[in-house]
């Protein structure tokens, strides 16, 4: 008997305390932002029980009050009892935050192509490789796994929010395991978990029924259910201690979570807190917004991206497309459309997509892409007609 081919991806509430943490990040990015366009951020958050330490680099010609914008992201998550283990009223806000390197900043200002003329030019602020992906199997154009997984984890919050389940605090995690047939066509569920955070008092049958009936059966398509679909809910049997009480967390530590849930490679850069001149997160969703464009045009079932950049240099040092067999067109021809209909230097990446703007904080939790409750520029697909157009004309010729 042939062995199924399943795939798993996990997502986590934004009361996780990774996700704490790159939430703070994001709002100190951008309230900053709303004063100051132009400013230079790479900031990281440590929460642990009682705390936050918000360190980095930032240069920046206006004021912001960390300590107002970290107990406003605390107490907007949830965090709002004592007996959470964690408390924005009574958590200290710990900060120490220097400017940017003058020796990366001279390669940022201005880049090495244009260093020795009249022009002025972003370089990247960091070498670095970034991937961007995109595939079919959704309407988000987003592999199945990690939808699903950001849909439960999403729809976790929801439920303690609005008190449809109670007793749950703010922590959690969901996982999906997706059985594909031998074409690589979505099968079925096989495997859905969730452990969630919750009063001490509840039993866990109690849990089982509630995320089953209130979370599971609202979000997951009826028909990729059956008989054989395993609810793996709470295995600990227990999960009251949560947040950062139970686990410190990190900006940055989730970045699989952040981008394809494991699907597609990543470059092992992170995205929390940094502003739009660090490659590690612009030119991640440029090559996200590329990739989503090409299989948006039916150019590919399936597409990859990868830039890479070396640290004051405006233009990519290479830009890699992997179809995967999904497409009639030339990877190479792909790649010469690419570089007509996408400016990728720094510059050209934070014009295209306005990227100069507070809009970072709603990425920091249930992933970057696919998402349709939020207006991020990367997710458009109105390149794919100009693309789709090029190719025709250049396998014409």
């Amino acid at each position: 008997m042939a062995e199924r081919r399943l795939f798993t991806s996990e997502s986590v509430t934004e009361g996780h305390p990774d996700k704490i943490a790159d939430q703070i990040s994001d709002a100190i990015l951008d309230e900053i932002l709303k004063g100051d366009k132009d400013a230079r951020v790479a900031c990281e958050t440590v929460v642990n029980t009682g705390m936050a330490l918000i360190v980095g680099e930032i240069s920046t010609n206006t004021y912001v009050d960390i300590p107002k914008i970290v107990r406003k992201t605390v107490k907007d998550i949830g965090y709002i009892r004592a007996k959470y283990g964690y408390d924005y009223k009574t958590m200290s806000v710990l900060t120490g935050i220097d400017e940017q390197s003058e020796d990366i900043a001279q390669g940022v200002d201005d880049a090495f192509e244009t260093r020795d003329s009249a022009t002025i030019s972003t370089g990247a602020g960091d070498q670095g490789l970034m991937f961007g992906f995109a595939c079919d199997e959704t309407e988000e154009l987003m592999p199945l796994p990690i939808a699903l997984a950001h849909q439960l984890a999403r729809r976790l919050t929801e439920v303690r929010k609005e008190e449809i389940i109670d007793y749950l605090r703010p922590d959690g995690k969901t996982q999906v395991t997706v059985e594909y047939d031998e074409e690589n066509n979505v099968k079925r569920i096989d495997t859905i978990v969730i452990s969630s955070q919750h009063h001490e008092e509840v039993e866990t049958e109690k849990i089982r029924e509630d995320l089953i009936n209130h979370v599971i059966r609202e979000v997951v398509p009826e028909e990729l259910l059956d008989a054989d679909t395993r609810y793996i809910i709470n295995p600990t049997g227990r999960f009251v201690i949560g947040g950062p009480q139970g686990d410190a967390g990190l900006t940055g530590r989730k970045i699989i979570v952040d981008t394809y849930g494991g699907y597609a490679r990543h470059g092992g850069g992170a995205f929390s807190g940094k502003d739009p001149t660090k490659v590690d997160r612009s030119a991640a969703y440029a090559a996200r917004y590329i990739a989503k464009n090409i299989v948006a045009a039916k150019v590919a079932a399936k597409c990859e991206i990868q830039l890479a950049y070396a640290i004051g240099v405006s233009e990519p040092v290479s830009i890699s497309v992997d179809t995967f067999g999904t497409s009639e067109y030339s990877e190479s021809a792909i790649v010469a459309v690419i570089r007509k209909q996408f400016n990728l230097s720094p510059d050209g990446i934070i014009d295209m997509l306005d990227l100069k703007r507070p809009i970072y904080k709603a990425t920091a939790s249930y992933g970057h892409f696919g998402r349709n409750d939020a207006e991020f520029p990367w997710e458009k697909i109105d390149k794919a007609t100009a693309i789709k157009t090029e190719l025709e004309s250049v396998t014409m010729k």
